[in-house]
Formats: structure tokens, sequence, C-alpha cells
């Protein structure tokens, strides 16, 4: 029997393996949109750890009406973010994320400071100047802040458009925001609301708030939310080969898209499986291995609804 590869008729996929043989075994022009949020080449290992408090009788700290507890760390997820040769590993991935890319599709790379003014060169040199729509600045304000410079406090995201003269960029399906004065504006675009311009202020994933996953680099459903929105119609396809947590599939579910996430990182899959109700393994897949869900995509409507 031959083995399994994805067709515009699967149903929504979790991949665990290396994502350039499972990008190279996928036809051109397939995705209309793809997000890709790689390692930042940050030199060290990303940990995070998962923490709660527990009833101790031998512990010294003292809590709510003078009970004991002690904080207990239950699981530490990590991945290495150094690379001897960071460009080397990116371009290729970059090159067939391109080529499966819809005609009117949308790429979005998203990186940091120590890397993006490197990325914009060759990413004009792979997919051609004229291609690039936007440079996205998602800031934040969170975590601990340097005395010695500026603190960074945002990330950057580059997005290219496979062809600038037809391009999929849907303005009124975007989530509006509040206008900073609204007394400049009439009341009717106060009620309505503002496009967001090209810098996004929302807030890293709270350690304790109901959407972290414990995965170190959680990207939040709100910035994906809004990528999903822009550059997909419901029932497109949507891609992430470094799919982390699997944000990108969360937001994609609850718009009504598809999704492939792609991920070697069995701690990362294990989390997309769970959060996603990804439990059904492909046997005849390759490469990689493959899961998905029991029920078909269509029968989704109430992961969608945020149930």
């Amino acid at each position: 029997m031959s083995a399994r590869t994805w067709t515009p008729d699967s149903d929504d996929l979790v991949v665990q393996g290396d994502n350039l043989p499972v990008l190279r075994a996928l036809p051109s022009d397939a995705f209309q949109l793809i997000y890709l949020d790689p390692p930042f080449n940050t030199g060290r290992t990303q940990v995070r750890a998962t923490v709660t408090n527990a009833a101790s009788a031998t512990s010294s700290r003292v809590g709510f009406r003078g009970l004991t507890y002690a904080t207990v760390r239950e699981r530490v997820l990590s991945y290495n973010d150094t690379f001897d040769d960071y460009w080397s590993f990116l371009e290729p991935r970059l090159a067939e994320a391109w080529r499966v890319l819809h005609p009117t599709g949308t790429l979005y790379l998203h990186l940091d400071y120590r890397e993006v003014h490197y990325a914009k060169v060759l990413l004009d040199a792979l997919f051609g100047r004229h291609c690039f729509l936007n440079e996205l600045i998602w800031a934040y304000d969170y975590g601990g802040r340097t005395k010695k410079k500026w603190p960074p406090k945002h990330d950057n995201i580059l997005v290219y458009v496979k062809d600038p003269s037809s391009y999929l960029f849907d303005a009124e399906a975007v989530d509006r925001e509040p206008y900073m004065a609204p007394g400049l504006v009439t009341p009717e675009k106060v009620a309505r609301g503002k496009l967001p311009t090209d810098v996004w202020w929302h807030t890293i994933v709270s350690p304790t708030g109901k959407e972290k996953t414990g995965y170190a680099t959680q990207k939040p459903e709100g910035v994906l939310r809004r990528i999903v929105q822009a550059s997909s119609a419901e029932g497109d396809w949507v891609l992430d080969a470094f799919a982390g947590s699997g944000t990108t599939g969360a937001a994609a579910a609850r718009l009504g898209r598809r999704f492939m996430l792609i991920d070697e990182n069995p701690e990362a899959v294990g989390i997309m499986r769970g959060r996603l109700g990804m439990d059904a393994a492909l046997a005849d897949w390759h490469p990689g291995a493959a899961y998905r869900r029991d029920e078909p995509y269509r029968q989704g409507a109430a992961y969608r609804q945020g149930a």
C-alpha cells in the first residue's frame, strides 16, 4: 500500500517529524496561509516549567487560614534555540514554504530583533522584494527589564504575498480595535472601531491564564487570530511548519479553517494533540508520523465556537 500524504480533502493534521522532508512531500500552491515561527537563534535553551502549590505538612510557607504549602515543579518543557549556521537551516525551509503557498497566499515569518534584518534581505532574494507586504510589530510589556539598554519588548513578523497584484487581505473580517482619540472621530466610527495598524499591542500568554499550555515559547491566540482572519477565508488551508504549542491550529479551527501543523519535538506534538483533540494516528503516513481528530473537521463546530 502506498504511503498516505496530504491532499486538499485531508482532515486537519498534526505531523511529527523534520519539517523539511514533510514540506518537500507537499504539492505546490496548496496553502492559502503559511505562518512560520522558527527558533529565534537566541543561543540558549528555552525552558518553561509548570509549577503548582500543594498542601504540605513539612513546609514552612504559610498561606490562607494558616495552612502550610509547598511549590511543586511538575514538568519542564524545553528545546534548543542555538544553531551553528542558522540561515543554512532556515533557507531551504523558506524556499519549500514559498513553493507550497497558494498563488493568492500570504506567508508570515515570525522572528525577533536578533535575526529579522538578515531575514528581510534573504526573503527579498528568495521571494522578490516586490512581494514584501508588511513588517508587523507585536509589542508587549511583560517580564524583566534590563537597565543596560532599551528593554526589547517586541517581536517582528515579516509578511510576504505570492502575487502582489492578487492576494487575499480581508480587512472587514479582522477584529477592530478602539480609537486612541475617540473624540476626534464620529460616533459611528467610535462604535465600529478601527482596523489595527502594523503595530499590535497584545500581552504574552499569562503564566497563570487558561490559554497556557506550558510550552516555552507559546504565542497568544489573539495574535494568530488576527493573522488568520486577514489572510484566509473559511475552509482555507493554513500551514504552520514550526507549530510548537499549536496556537495556529487553535486559531484556525475556531475560525473554520483547516490546518496542518508540523513539529519534530515530541513534547510539542503531545501538547498539540491534547489541545486540538488529535487522537487518531495515521499508520500509513510518510514522512514522519501524523495525527487527526476522531471526528472529521466539518463536525468540529463545538470547538470552533470555543467550547
